[in-house]
């Protein structure tokens, strides 16, 4: 199992910028990350919390995505990096 931090509004998993981490082995590893987040005023309690993966994947949302080489609009995911991205340019270029 693995956890995550993650913002309630929009869903984004967020990374601790000094570790570069976005999963935790454990739950206390993900609740000390949130609270050094907290610390640093960067989110307050509200804005977000922690999940264990498989249960965030549930409540993940999910946007609208026009695919540049067809034209068709795709779901893809919130946290899919630009360049892996179908509407994105860099994921068509070789």
């Amino acid at each position: 199992m693995s956890y995550v931090v993650y913002e309630v509004e929009s869903t984004r998993i967020v990374e601790e910028k000094r570790y570069g981490k976005t999963h935790y082995a454990t739950a206390g590893a993900a609740k000390a990350a949130r609270t050094r987040m907290i610390n640093k005023q960067r989110y307050t309690e509200d804005q977000i919390k922690v999940q264990e993966y498989l249960a965030y994947k549930l409540i993940e949302k999910k946007i609208p995505v026009v695919n540049k080489m067809t034209g068709l609009v795709v779901m893809e995911s919130v946290n899919t990096p630009y360049s892996c991205s179908v509407g994105s340019d860099a994921y068509w270029q070789n």
